[in-house]
């Protein structure tokens, strides 16, 4: 019986061994052929190609194969990825990834020149001034769309609903991300709008609600989500906490159990339980939708608008050795309901759709405002 069960051990441990020497082999003969491959393009290829590029691209469309966040950054790329973060860069003001080939647009930023053109949240970008997009990385459609202050690009873009393409003539501008705004609307109600999470927001805006809580009139608030790509999980946790007074935020789940976690929110809520709704719309993604997703499923605010873009990721930038560095998802976040938003989104308490062509936030146009303000008014 012994005897037996030995080797039925035996025959076990050489059959995981087996399989995990041919599994090793199979990705040796992977790179053998890759090798291969690339000898008989620089060989055969009716045109000279820059190695280095080719290089480039082999290990972008590793990446991309994953899913559209995960990217390769070379040392310039990574240096502006650095600027935007800490609120001051150049270009248009959009936020962007890669879909079935082509750029989508996440959201533009407010006040920039991608917002003034017009340019959408779900916006697929086709072309980049005579440059066709299908067939670029990321990086390389982001590196066209750049370029020295004040010179003009004009995108071609196809959008959801529209027959025809549409062309977009912008100037390029240092973009100033002031990603808090706030305001006393009709009736007293505070209104906050945040359109981005970088490293200041968290402060930006625990300063703007003291400023409003100084008029006592005040009795509900607005938060403003709309258009906001997200930026730094650390401010979209800092943010929800202001307006919890207990339980989870979000968590996080990985590959690696070692990794994974969950954030509270402390004792203290800045507004003192006022009423409050938050707007969002496809706009809204990765940490924006932490933020109206923690708030929604504490029954903390109202959530008013359309669903929201449906980032659940989580990246990390991981350091390479030639000062480059790869964007890579580490792992997916989950709302305190244990929902995951990736790919479906926050859907809001009460849908109201952008009202028309003619739309613009914070107008006499904006449909979502406007039916909030009316909701807090009674």
């Amino acid at each position: 019986m012994i005897k037996n069960k030995i080797g039925i051990i035996f025959l076990l441990c050489f059959i995981f061994f087996h399989e995990a020497k041919s599994s090793e082999n199979d990705i040796y003969k992977k790179i053998d052929l890759f090798g291969e491959v690339l000898e008989k393009i620089n060989k055969e290829y009716v045109d000279e190609i820059d190695q280095s590029e080719s290089m480039d691209s082999a290990i972008n469309g590793l990446l991309q194969s994953l899913d559209p966040y995960s990217a390769y950054m070379p040392p310039e790329i990574l240096n502006e990825m650095q600027t935007e973060t800490s609120g001051e860069f150049g270009g248009l003001g959009i936020e962007v990834s890669m879909e079935s080939g082509v750029v989508k647009v996440i959201s533009p930023i407010d006040d920039t020149p991608a917002s003034k053109a017009g340019i959408k949240a779900g916006d697929y970008i086709v072309k980049i001034n005579d440059t066709q997009v299908q067939g670029k990385s990321l990086s390389e459609a982001v590196d066209l769309m750049r370029g020295p202050v004040g010179s003009g690009i004009e995108l071609t873009i196809r959008r959801r609903g529209v027959k025809k393409a549409l062309t977009f003539n912008i100037i390029r501008e240092i973009i100033q991300i002031q990603s808090v705004k706030s305001d006393i609307l009709e009736k007293n109600i505070g209104y906050i709008r945040l359109t981005s999470f970088n490293e200041n927001s968290g402060d930006q805006i625990k300063k703007k609600i003291k400023e409003l809580k100084k008029n006592n009139k005040v009795k509900a608030y607005i938060l403003d989500l709309r258009n906001n790509p997200g930026g730094l999980l650390s401010q979209a946790i800092k943010i929800s906490d202001f307006f919890l007074d207990n339980g989870e935020i979000v968590s996080t789940k990985s590959r690696k159990a070692s990794e994974n976690r969950k954030w509270f929110a402390k004792k203290g809520d800045i507004l003192n339980d006022n009423t409050m709704i938050v707007l969002i719309n496809y706009g809204s993604a990765s940490a924006a939708e932490i933020v109206a997703g923690a708030l929604q499923d504490h029954k903390r605010a109202i959530l008013v608008g359309e669903s929201t873009y449906g980032k659940g990721s989580v990246q990390s930038i991981i350091p390479l050795k030639n000062d480059g560095a790869i964007r890579l998802t580490v792992s997916k976040y989950y709302l305190p309901s244990g929902k995951s938003i990736s790919d479906v989104g926050v859907t809001p308490d009460i849908e109201i759709s952008e009202s028309s062509e003619g739309f613009k936030l914070n107008t006499e146009t904006d449909n979502q405002l406007n039916y909030a303000l009316k909701l807090l008014n009674g």
